[in-house]
């Protein structure tokens, strides 16, 4: 339960119909089995304690009692479990029946949970419960409807959903998230159909996304009695419309993962959508329950790259709706300024690769020549054969005007002009370089009616890497909202797409090519990289990882720490990833006032930094309590 991770699991126990002891040993197991992977929250199916195919069997007096003492001793036997347990089983109230799950918790039966709505399957048997409270036994045991809530996790709410409350119509799930619950356990007995199980599966990823919540489904159990229908055993546990572990056939056993409670409630923060009402709604008051607090073991999927996606046909459409993204930003303001063309500075590097192209589909859906677009390769000191001869090549086979500006002459007058000696190679013999491209994109924009179009990204921004007033700066910039993971990915997908060979061998260079700003000089050959990005501020997908957790989510920087470690354990040490957790904590807090006047781009993601809606930060906030938090680790 630490860091807000809360270990849970799914079962589907092989019961025999109506042999209720035989039922109950199977129970046990599958909660010992259950608590001992870490499981704090466990969910078994609709009826499970007898079988949920008995039929007139359930009118019997027997089998009610013998259920009724089968739950007491369940409870006794998991009295050291440290979990709540939800059990589904029949129980009479006042001459009637309902279909029920009896909710334990450390040698307690805290509730008996009744179905609400009507199940064609069932209702020769059971009757709907409509509200209000029911004591059960001389034990006056409640039955009613109602969010429990863990006293040591304060997000940590649960709610039961009984068979057909899960059904859209019901409302029941809706209701119980309006009243808090941040996990939704639904206690089925379905019979299996063709096509059945994408169905489910496709409602209740909807359910958890729409309702921004976590959600455990046990959907039946083996050995239900074949008589007319065959009942399989489906176990589904997913969280905000992602699935993190499920099981789809005929067999029984248990199903773990973890749910992110701490992600639930920062994404519920905000979209402001799930403010609780009155828990005294509709007769439904919270009870409290309590669980130790231990460490819950990392199972579940966490994507090392989170603006990537892992599969290969999603991550390609994910880089055609981002590109399209972009170029109708662009299109849009081009319409807008009457741009007689576009000017963009190419280095031969992923950035300003992107918009290029970006640049390059912007004129083609205007409909408008390729040589509008004014690519600038500007050598200086620093500069590469590999990348200068890529950007000409890559300028040429896309038909752009393409023009050389050599700026080194125009930088050492600056140095002479402010008395910079050219072998002090600091902050400001970098800077001046980035300056003087941003001086002469601008004043040839200036000359040809254009847009001075920028190629700074999201992890740049996100860390400050760029010169204030130098490629920090645009007329419009399309890079703006695009991780460099994800730039890397939209390149490379542009260039196996690409039908010119020449061009995609060297885009492919341009994806291979380390990232470097080329501001240090290099050896007489021209050929060696004397700067490495990455060797200076740590690896991007690292940090790509950080800022996507930091901002989307909020998470304290010990919970990345160890998502990272879980992440990464196969790419970089413990040490280093917290070298670098540092390293972004402290130059995203101290690099704000580049952020505060961004020029316009288009967002295409859940994660933007833009200071006009995405990310409203002071320039003089303090990172203290984050770096603080990580120096205790």
């Amino acid at each position: 339960m630490k860091d807000g991770f809360v270990k849970v699991a799914s079962c589907s126990p092989k019961i025999k119909v109506c042999d209720v002891k035989n039922n109950e040993a199977e129970i046990l197991n599958q909660i010992l089995l259950a608590s001992g992977e870490g499981a704090v929250v466990i969910v078994f199916p609709q009826l499970c304690l007898t079988g949920a195919t008995c039929g007139d069997m359930f009118f019997s007096d027997t089998l009610l009692r013998e259920s009724m003492e089968s739950i007491k001793r369940l409870a006794d036997a998991s009295k050291d479990i440290n979990a709540i347990i939800a059990v589904g089983m029949p129980v009479k109230a006042k001459g009637k029946l309902y279909d029920c799950v009896a909710v334990l918790c450390k040698g307690e039966i805290r509730a008996f949970v009744p179905r609400t709505m009507p199940d064609d399957k069932l209702s020769r048997w059971f009757e709907c419960y409509s509200g209000g409270f029911e004591a059960i036994g001389s034990e006056q045991i409640l039955m009613t409807q109602t969010v429990f809530e863990c006293e040591e996790l304060d997000g940590l709410k649960i709610g039961f959903e009984v068979g057909s409350d899960a059904s859209i119509m019901s409302g029941v799930c809706t209701k119980l998230v309006s009243l808090g619950a941040t996990v939704i356990c639904n206690c089925s007995a379905e019979p299996e159909l063709v096509g059945k199980d994408k169905a489910l599966r496709k409602h209740l990823l909807t359910v958890s996304k729409e309702l921004i919540c976590g959600y455990i489904y046990a959907g039946g159990c083996d050995g239900e009695s074949t008589t007319d229908c065959a009942y399989g055993a489906t176990r589904i546990i997913c969280e905000n419309g992602r699935e993190l572990a499920s099981y789809d056939g005929f067999i029984s056993g248990v199903k773990v993962s973890e749910i992110d409670i701490d992600a639930i409630e920062a994404l519920r923060r905000r979209t402001g959508l799930f403010s609780s009402t009155s828990r005294e709604d509709g007769g439904m008051f919270p009870m409290a329950f309590s669980l130790d607090v231990a460490e819950t073991a990392l199972t579940r999927p966490i994507a090392k790259n989170p603006f990537v996606p892992d599969d290969s046909v999603d991550r390609m459409i994910r880089c055609k709706e981002v590109f399209e993204i972009q170029v109708q930003g662009l299109k849009k303001r081009v319409e807008h300024t009457n741009a007689k063309s576009l000017v963009i500075g190419i280095s031969g590097g992923l950035d300003s690769t992107l918009a290029l192209l970006v640049c390059v589909k912007t004129m083609d859906v205007l409909k408008r020549p390729r040589t509008d677009v004014i690519a600038v390769t500007m050598p200086c000191f620093g500069t590469t054969k590999r990348t200068r001869s890529n950007a000409q090549i890559i300028c040429e086979q896309l038909g752009v005007t393409f023009r050389e500006v050599n700026i080194a002459e125009s930088v050492k007058q600056h140095f002479a002009d402010i008395s910079h000696d050219m072998n002090d190679h600091s902050v400001v013999f970098e800077n001046a370089q980035a300056r003087e491209r941003t001086q002469v994109l601008m004043d040839i924009a200036n000359g040809v009616g254009g847009l001075v179009i920028g190629t700074g990204d999201l992890s740049e921004l996100a860390l400050g890497w760029a010169t204030y007033n130098g490629d920090q700066m645009s007329m419009y910039g399309v890079n703006a909202s695009v991780p460099k993971t994800l730039v890397r990915a939209l390149v490379e997908d542009y260039a196996h797409s690409c039908p010119d060979e020449v061009l995609e061998k060297s885009l492919l260079d341009v994806v291979a090519t380390p990232v470097s700003p080329e501001l240090l000089p290099t050896d007489e050959s021209q050929n060696s990289m004397n700067q490495k990005t990455e060797d200076l501020v740590g690896p991007y997908e690292l940090h790509d990882f950080f800022l996507f957790y930091a901002v989307r989510f909020g998470f304290e920087p010990k919970k990345i720490y160890r998502m990272a470690c879980y992440v990464f354990a196969d790419s970089y040490d413990s040490e280093t990833i917290l070298k670098w957790l540092k390293t972004f904590f402290r130059r995203f807090f101290a690099q704000q006032f580049k952020r505060s006047c961004l020029p316009d781009g288009a967002k295409v993601g859940s994660v933007s930094l833009s200071p006009r809606g995405d990310l409203s930060m002071p320039s003089d906030a303090v990172s203290s309590l984050w770096l603080s938090q990580l120096e205790n680790l």
